[in-house]
């Protein structure tokens, strides 16, 4: 059943998987050669399981490592050796999972913007009117821009994560959230209406990227102010010409 994934378990913190799957590997062979009995068709479906199973765990404890080296040393402590060593896994065992210490940062990241999103969502979705909806979401954002900052420590690796490829695709995540809620608010008047929601969610979402360099959760919450200012009707509805 492949050299590969028995290869895979390597590491002290899989030791109780290799023994599983070693077991597993028992009662497959056994059901091989009981060719007539009634579960052989089902053999391979069970073994595929528990090696994605496996799989998973290993990632996830991949990821998991990374972020704990990011949060207790920064950017600079994340190195291959020490992801290993923190997942419990070999070396060998993480170079299957993963090429190099960048495809394993891309992988947290991934994780990082998708929590952000799922975060703001249940924010977009708890009671009270939908102008206070979105202040409360785009607070929460500008919170996440601030707490990234403040745990960056590398600003090159930053850069190459949150740079000027990737923002634009963060904001494309984030912005569906924001523009149902600008939305909701427009249709009862508390934003302005001569602009599309799709294009002011993306102004706001823009517009608070620079919360990150800003001290202080009162100087963020003046600028989340601003932006919300800036999207309210007033004087200047329907100057641009609606849409």
């Amino acid at each position: 059943m492949g050299d590969l994934e028995i290869g895979e378990l390597g590491g002290s913190a899989v030791d109780g998987h290799a023994q599983r799957l070693g077991e597993h590997s028992v009662f497959v062979n056994t059901l091989c050669i009981e060719r007539d009995s009634m579960y052989p068709s089902c053999v391979p479906k069970l073994w595929a399981s528990t090696i994605e199973t496996h799989r998973q765990e290993v990632r996830s404890a991949v990821v998991e490592a990374t972020a704990k080296l990011i949060a207790d040393h920064g950017f600079k402590s994340v190195t291959m050796s020490a992801i290993a060593h923190d997942a419990g896994i070999g070396r060998a065992t993480l170079y299957k999972y993963f090429p190099d210490v960048d495809e394993i940062l891309a992988a947290w990241h991934e994780e990082q913007v998708a929590d952000h999103v799922e975060r703001l969502r249940a924010i977009g979705e708890q009671p009270g009117r939908a102008v206070e909806r979105l202040r409360r979401v785009l607070s929460a954002y500008a919170e996440i821009r601030q707490r990234s900052a403040r745990h960056a420590g590398d600003s090159d690796l930053v850069a190459s994560l949150h740079g000027s490829s990737g923002m634009p695709e963060q904001i494309g995540r984030l912005r569906p959230v924001v523009e149902e809620l600008i939305g909701q608010a427009a249709d009862v008047g508390d934003v302005r209406r001569d602009v599309p929601a799709s294009e002011l969610a993306v102004f706001a979402l823009a517009a608070l990227v620079g919360t990150a360099l800003v001290p202080g959760r009162a100087a963020a919450e003046r600028l989340v102010t601003i932006t919300l200012d800036a999207m309210s009707p007033g004087p200047l509805e329907g100057v641009l010409g609606g849409t």
